[in-house]
């Protein structure tokens, strides 16, 4: 079972920008351009990279998510405390 994964993502305060910038990102926009224009976390200045991080890290919604949805793969809305997230797994150890 993985114990840490890295992952991109896009954070804004409201599910229907999140589901349109994920149909957007399924058309083939680029997750580093909306992330940059429409996530309110700070790692929108890295493109929405959250960098590598261990299970458990997170919190929990974000965290499952993160845990168990198929690599590469735009995903979400995510509902957290923090508004909506759309995640894409890079890898997972």
């Amino acid at each position: 079972m993985a114990k840490t994964a890295s992952a991109l993502h896009i954070l804004v305060d409201n599910e229907k920008l999140a589901n349109e910038l994920l149909a957007k990102l399924k058309r083939g926009v680029s997750f580093d351009t909306l992330a940059r224009k429409y996530s309110t976390c700070p790692s929108k200045r890295n493109g929405g990279s959250l960098g590598e991080f261990n299970k458990g890290t997170m919190v929990a919604a974000f965290d499952k998510a993160v845990f168990s949805i198929p690599l590469l793969k735009p995903y979400g809305p995510v509902k957290t405390q923090f508004g909506y997230h759309i995640i894409k797994v890079l890898y997972r150890n």
